[in-house]
């Protein structure tokens, strides 16, 4: 039926009726809200192509749990026993896992699912196993082109890039000029840093240049402001990111780095889904790295806090205080820096145990309508070798109140969740991806 003023009833046989507003583009604005909360690092294996990336085998949430299991994820003082996730497996996250490897998920206690609730897996079609690509791709555009990357030799930069670093930055020379993980880099190179005032300048297998500099002695923002220089110099290179890596400390075993981290991300080459919401004046609030990942291109408004349970603080924040058509869109990133790339088993248990005790503060905000999503970026297994990331797939689980829930099976690219969310807010289909929200029962 013709309803007045521009509504109408959104799948109108069921109730209660989620109403929805049309806009003079013709598409409709949903009065719900999205979340998107993503778990920085927690892969759970199996990527079809993970061969090409040294990956095969490689499983974050499968090998943590398996560990704890065996009792290799007990740490005095800090967590102890089998991996204790009942809200993630509540929401089908040990299916997801199965769907991903093909592999039976045992939690050693009976699971029951909770109503509205979906579950599933998805393969990343992105050219990397990187932040940007794996952040893109969620926001429905998959990377196609290949990132520049520096080669693993001393010196990796090439001696002209070295030179216009030097010059342009106004700095006596840089330190490192290699592939190294950043709490190592800095042991090494950090009192030298100190007394030279040589900023460390270092990368890894992911299209990236970081920067590591004392907050004090280098100071802060002259940290960013040589990022900004860098960031224009490699953008030839096509270089993903430079991220700035502050540290405090006065001697090797004393430094420490800070969460005044900031990343210089090249921005998008077409439209997100963020600039898409943005557009229609939907508000995007973005929770820790989101906006510096997207180059602050489609967002509203960035919401950074230091640590996991302080950057979840401010993403029930920012569910409290969205409103009809918006998206909240968090990364929690300790899981990656703090444990991922440290190869810290019971860190990352500990972890993904305190985070999950704190989702039902999410739940509990979610109102008839509203779409919560917890997916990953990428994986980085802590019980494998090296330090970097790892080519896995991502769970894609989740709740809408209201909603018929159940299984999205294994989506071909991430952008099947940016498109879902689009079609959730009431936006027109896009360029990549295909929405599961018909899948999961649409509004109740």
């Amino acid at each position: 039926m013709q309803l007045p003023f521009g509504f109408r009833i959104a799948n109108g046989g069921a109730a209660p009726y989620v109403w929805t507003q049309q806009t003079e583009n013709n598409e409709f604005l949903t009065m719900a809200r999205a979340f998107l909360f993503v778990l920085d690092s927690f892969g759970i294996g199996g990527a079809a192509d993970a061969e090409r990336y040294g990956d095969t085998g490689s499983d974050t949430f499968g090998h943590i749990a398996r560990a704890c299991a065996e009792g290799r994820g007990d740490r005095v003082g800090l967590r102890k026993g089998p991996l204790f996730v009942p809200n993630m497996l509540s929401l089908g996250l040990g299916r997801a896992a199965e769907t991903a490897t093909g592999l039976r998920f045992e939690s050693g206690a009976k699971v029951h699912l909770l109503a509205s609730t979906f579950h599933g897996a998805a393969q990343e079609i992105s050219s990397g196993k990187d932040t940007p690509s794996g952040h893109w791709e969620i926001a429905a555009l998959p990377v196609r082109f290949d990132w520049g990357y520096f080669p693993d030799t001393v010196p990796t930069f090439p001696a002209e890039l070295t030179e216009a670093i030097i010059r342009e930055g106004k700095v006596p020379g840089i330190l490192g000029n290699c592939h190294a993980p950043g709490t190592e880099i800095i042991e090494r190179f950090g009192e030298e840093h100190i007394r030279t005032g040589k900023p460390i300048c270092y990368t890894s297998v992911d299209s990236v240049l970081q920067i590591a500099a004392h907050e004090t002695h280098f100071g802060l923002e002259q940290l960013y402001e040589f990022c900004k220089v860098v960031r224009r110099l490699v953008d030839p290179l096509n270089i993903g990111r430079v991220i700035a890596r502050p540290f405090i400390g006065e001697t090797a075993g004393s430094f420490e780095r800070t969460h005044n981290r900031r990343d210089y991300a090249v921005p998008p080459p077409e439209p997100t889904l963020l600039d898409r919401l943005t557009a229609r004046g939907s508000q995007v609030i973005a929770v820790g790295k989101i906006g510096d990942i997207f180059a602050h291109r489609g967002i509203s408004e960035v919401r950074k806090a230091a640590g996991n349970m302080a950057m979840f603080d401010k993403a029930l924040g920012a569910m409290d205080d969205a409103g009809d058509g918006d998206l909240v869109f968090a990364n929690f990133v300790d899981f990656d820096t703090e444990f991922g790339h440290r190869r810290d088993v019971a860190g990352y248990a500990a972890a993904l145990e305190t985070f999950d005790r704190r989702l039902p503060e999410a739940f509990a905000r979610l109102k008839p309508g509203d779409l919560l999503i917890l997916t990953a970026d990428h994986g980085n297994d802590p019980t494998w070798h090296g330090t970097d990331h790892t080519r896995e797939r991502i769970p894609v689980i989740g709740m809408g109140p209201g909603f018929r829930g159940g299984d999205i099976g294994l989506r071909a690219t991430f952008a099947d969740i940016g498109e879902t969310v689009a079609e959730h807010l009431g936006l027109a289909r896009g360029r990549h991806g295909t929405s599961f929200h018909a899948t999961i029962g649409g509004h109740a």
